[in-house]
């Protein structure tokens, strides 16, 4: 298999120059095939989400190198980074990171408007996403009328908008009870098998991480172990969605270079705690997205 990521050496600092100067991550050497389902498993403290922001070109590590797809991310500008987020890597939350108050197609659609997509293809793209994760029936319902299971339904369908390379699950069953967990689970493997897709489970649970290919354990800011996992699924609970058949990737914009940049706080790369200008950012664009669909009506 050839190398999608590539970490040599990661090193990530916070406060440097400072008397309270902290080091998070010693030294990370890691690598990802394409089509792979790997799993970094490692207690709370052990560095996983610092690592994860660095895989989710949401933070820049402080020394070390990381190629994506051949291209070295580490010294790249916050205007690339956001392109190549947006486009390369969807996004799977433990707490969602569900726009409130607008309903779950327009919250499919979001990246793609990023992207610069037309209105037509991504609400078309959007939908035929949603029917694939089971939720055709509730694409009009905003987040506050889903269960959990739901909502992760449609971050997970939010995560495939513009068919990226990775899909990179932080804790995505850990507000879910262990039925409903079991069917998100369910949905990377279905999407890994039949779609392959490659798949980064950030997760503390050694039982969820036993079920993927190939397992990196954290712990104090050092992979200390790697070794195979099952792939095999435990206790299928997974209601039959059909074959996983993804529709048509949108075509790019003329010009991917121009759109928008995002911020690494921005809550569609799924920071859990998106800046107030980045919000308001946000709502722009929803209040766009419905004047459009207005003027379609």
């Amino acid at each position: 298999m050839s190398e999608l990521i590539k970490l040599k050496n990661i090193i990530k600092r916070f406060y440097i120059d400072t008397p309270n100067e902290l080091e998070i991550l010693h030294g990370i050497d890691l690598t990802v095939n394409y089509g792979e389902f790997v799993a970094i498993v490692g207690e709370s403290g052990s560095g996983k989400s610092t690592l994860m922001n660095i895989i989710g070109l949401l933070d820049h590590p402080t020394e070390g190198e990381y190629y994506l797809e051949g291209t070295d991310m580490s010294k790249a500008k916050d205007k690339e980074l956001s392109r190549v987020r947006n486009k390369s890597i969807g996004f799977v939350f433990q707490t969602y990171n569900l726009i409130a108050r607008t309903n779950a197609i327009k919250n499919v659609e979001m990246p793609m408007m990023y992207a610069g997509i037309d209105q037509r293809t991504r609400t078309e793209r959007a939908a035929k996403l949603l029917d694939l994760v089971g939720m055709a029936d509730r694409m009009r319902h905003t987040p506050d009328e889903l269960s959990g299971g739901q909502k992760q339904r449609v971050a997970i369908a939010r995560a495939m908008a513009n068919n990226p390379a990775i899909i990179l699950a932080d804790e995505p069953t850990g507000a879910l009870d262990s039925k409903t967990g079991r069917v998100i689970m369910d949905l990377f493997h279905q999407l890994h098998e039949e779609q392959g897709k490659t798949i980064i489970l950030i997760t503390h649970s050694q039982a969820l991480a036993e079920e993927t290919e190939r397992i990196y354990t954290l712990s104090d800011g050092l992979i200390v172990g790697e070794r195979r996992g099952t792939g095999v699924r435990a206790g299928s609970q997974l209601t039959d969605f059909g074959p996983v058949t993804p529709p048509a990737a949108p075509a790019e914009a003329p010009d991917m270079q121009t759109a928008p940049a995002l911020p690494a706080s921005d809550a569609l790369a799924a920071d859990p705690a998106p800046q107030a200008k980045t919000y308001s950012d946000m709502l722009d664009l929803v209040i766009e997205m419905q004047e459009e669909e207005e003027e379609s009506n």
